[in-house]
């Protein structure tokens, strides 16, 4: 009996429980597609981006530091974002791209 109400527990949590979005993942996600517009030069999948001239993020995986430090400082022909983006927007492309690409 215990084994049928862990179970109908465990059910009740996955499925009908409202799950929190995360709100940062979703601002990353708007900075990455529309406001630093980076969708125009590298791939990641789950922002349905193809560009071609930065590195492909699905395949280098970055740690959210390594996309902190390149938006922040630039890093070959992709610009420094400093200035432009405010710190809250790059830790929120940087939280995006590291989650988005490692999953």
């Amino acid at each position: 009996m215990k084994i049928i109400s862990f179970f109908y527990l465990m059910f009740f949590i996955f499925f009908y429980l409202p799950v929190k979005s995360d709100d940062i993942f979703e601002k990353g996600k708007d900075i990455f597609l529309n406001v630093a517009a980076c969708s125009t030069c590298h791939i990641l999948r789950d922002a349905g981006s193809e560009g071609q001239i930065g590195p492909n993020l699905n395949e280098i995986k970055p740690n959210k530091m390594r996309v902190l430090s390149a938006v922040t400082n630039g890093i070959g022909v992709m610009p420094a974002y400093e200035g432009q983006l405010t710190s809250e927007e790059i830790e929120a492309v940087a939280h995006y791209v590291a989650v988005s690409s490692n999953e």
